[in-house]
């Protein structure tokens, strides 16, 4: 992280700034109105946005090392999540300990090496091929499809798609050299601004839910509105990109609507689960999954999008 980069700066003390004002709101809510649980539960999500943020400014600190290192734990734990819902059976345990500590490290060890030809086919191609063979080798043919089918997309969500934030570092930009880091905070920061201030609509002004049965929650209003606001922050935020004002715009409106794709698609799983979150390891949101799910089908695209037309 070059803190000799005035923009980077500026960013980062705007970020910091913003969680300075949403403590002290949260504070004074507090003193005002008691601790009822929708404020403990604002505060909560106050109080680990701060120890996210604290964590991946350290992370980025010690440069593209430390950044794919961070997003490495992130999918550890989120797997742990995803394979802790879907019970499994003695046979796959061999495939889950390949998958947690051979395959999950080599793709971000190929993401560290900039090795784009093979960490973009890794695991939908080589890993997709070798966990069912695995299990067969098991010899266990009880609901064969279904178990490697959960190990799969396990995989795909928690670790093929997440790898594709750090690798933002690896792409080459004309005009844009060494500045990379700035694209990974962009990502971050509208993706989940944009779940923010869908939660805060939706508290707002939310009468209309969009998919009651999956996520009571989300609201026509708050998607409407956490959307437009988040795609007006990201175009606010043109001048630390490569992108002129206008394609800030386009951008950010695909990466929160797949963002909130990608959050309604995790909550289909928690529902079928019969949970309300895949952990709960990080207050007030939930676990690992709870936090990155919109992250999970924003980063792949945002990243290929970025390869192909700016690269």
């Amino acid at each position: 992280m070059n803190l000799q980069d005035k923009s980077l700066v500026f960013l980062l003390c705007g970020l910091f700034s913003l969680l300075v004002v949403a403590s002290i709101i949260g504070a004074i809510l507090a003193k005002a109105k008691g601790n009822t649980p929708v404020i403990d539960n604002l505060n909560a999500r106050i109080r680990a946005w701060w120890g996210m943020c604290l964590l991946s400014v350290m992370a980025m600190w010690f440069g593209p090392l430390g950044s794919t290192l961070l997003f490495a734990m992130i999918s550890f734990l989120a797997l742990r999540e995803c394979v802790t819902l879907t019970p499994t059976r003695r046979g796959d345990h061999e495939a889950l300990f390949w998958c947690f500590f051979i395959l999950l490290p080599l793709q971000y060890v190929l993401v560290g090496m900039q090795w784009y030809g093979t960490f973009a086919i890794f695991i939908p191609v080589y890993t997709f091929l070798f966990i069912p063979t695995r299990m067969a080798l098991a010899g266990d043919s009880l609901h064969f499809l279904e178990r490697s089918a959960k190990i799969q997309w396990s995989m795909m969500v928690a670790v093929y798609c997440i790898s594709h934030a750090p690798a933002l570092l690896m792409l080459s930009i004309p005009g844009f050299e060494n500045q990379n880091i700035k694209l990974l905070l962009f990502l971050m920061i509208v993706v989940q601004i944009s779940d923010v201030l869908q939660y805060v609509f939706g508290k707002l002004f939310g009468k209309r839910s969009i998919a009651p049965r999956l996520s009571p929650n989300k609201t026509v209003e708050g998607f409407v509105g956490g959307i437009a606001s988040a795609t007006l922050v990201g175009t606010l935020l043109w001048w630390v990109t490569p992108f002129a004002p206008w394609q800030a715009a386009l951008i950010s409106l695909l990466i929160t609507l797949l963002g909130f794709a990608g959050g309604l698609c995790m909550s289909a799983i928690k529902r079928d689960r019969g949970v309300k979150d895949f952990g709960a390891m990080i207050e007030g949101h939930g676990g690992m999954m709870d936090r990155i799910d919109s992250l999970c089908f924003a980063a792949p695209v945002f990243f290929h999008l970025i390869r192909f037309y700016f690269t």
